[in-house]
């Protein structure tokens, strides 16, 4: 198993000023348009304490080639493509209207936990798919990166739906923090376990208490039970558990840390000297407090208990 480093910290020691532009799309843009002189001098100036990185996209170029002519056979001949230089192409625009994909500046980029990289490493000399990769900071040559986006580490792009593989494909499929974004979890469920070599392995990974996060939708949380039941009528469910990476805190972290940043001045100062204690009663008795009260709406969508719609039929 052969793997590649594409991002780094940047330091003043290994500083790359094309390196830092890729990494950094925002900075780009800000010296595109003239707002700041260079990527060094954003980085002297606020990326070496915001612990901004390098992105160095050009050593995977031959790498992506064998990849790209080693999953071949497994791509599906009965869907149109196109290939480029950096994947097979297969989201249409008939795909897009009918799964609802949209650009995004959202960027999903996250490295692998250790129970994902025992999976990997296991099927060194097989083919694992990452089904919704992300732009990964490391390239594996048995990884095939799956994606609705073209970035610098997506092998093939196309939507979980109707994924462009042949049946029995892949030795193991991971799908990490995916599923709650695409518009039928249940269709993307049936493909990924169709494209699974019997006595394949699956490691899926979908959350249940965390705020709105779109990338470019965030359609649906589930239950381990809902979990559970998009896959058991296909595979046999070895274990369902709840490891260190996604305990509790991290979800109560995230609402604390969000509810914080939507709030202003004293009343965000007097959230944050609040005691655990001071937020363990009758939710109707904050109702009216400031720190309730004016939280803007978009904070409520992402932070909200539930949401009601209202709907007729003509």
């Amino acid at each position: 198993m052969t793997s590649y480093i594409l991002e780094e910290l940047a330091t003043d020691q290994n500083f790359d000023e094309q390196a830092y532009l890729r990494a950094n799309p925002d900075v780009a843009k800000a010296v595109s348009s003239g707002s700041i002189d260079s990527g060094r001098v954003h980085f002297d100036l606020f990326g070496k304490n915001e612990n901004r990185r390098l992105l160095f996209s050009s050593i995977i170029s031959n790498a992506k080639e064998r990849k790209l002519e080693k999953i071949k056979p497994l791509l599906r001949t009965d869907m149109h493509f196109t290939k480029t230089s950096n994947c097979y192409d297969f989201l249409t625009n008939e795909l897009r209207s009918e799964f609802n994909i949209i650009d995004t500046d959202a960027v999903s980029s996250n490295g692998y936990d250790a129970f994902v990289m025992d999976l990997i490493k296991k099927y060194e000399k097989g083919v694992v798919l990452d089904c919704g990769a992300g732009k990964r900071p490391i390239y594996f040559d048995n990884v095939v990166n799956f994606e609705i986006a073209d970035y610098e580490t997506t092998d093939v792009r196309g939507v979980g739906e109707v994924l462009p593989f042949v049946d029995n494909a892949f030795d193991a499929v991971i799908s990490i923090a995916v599923l709650e974004h695409v518009k039928d979890p249940f269709l993307c469920a049936k493909e990924i376990c169709r494209v699974l070599k019997p006595g394949g392995e699956l490691m899926c990974c979908v959350p249940f208490l965390q705020p709105l996060h779109g990338y470019p939708h965030h359609y649906y949380n589930m239950t381990s039970q809902g979990l559970e039941n998009l896959f058991a009528d296909q595979l046999i469910i070895d274990e369902v558990t709840v490891y260190e990476s996604i305990l509790p805190i991290w979800s109560l972290t995230w609402f604390l840390r969000s509810w914080a940043d939507g709030l202003q001045g004293k009343t965000r100062d007097d959230f944050m000297h609040m005691k655990v204690s001071d937020l363990l009663g009758n939710p109707e008795m904050y109702l009216k407090m400031p720190f309730v009260k004016e939280l803007p709406m978009e904070k409520n969508f992402e932070l909200a208990s539930a949401t009601v719609m209202f709907a007729h039929k003509q």
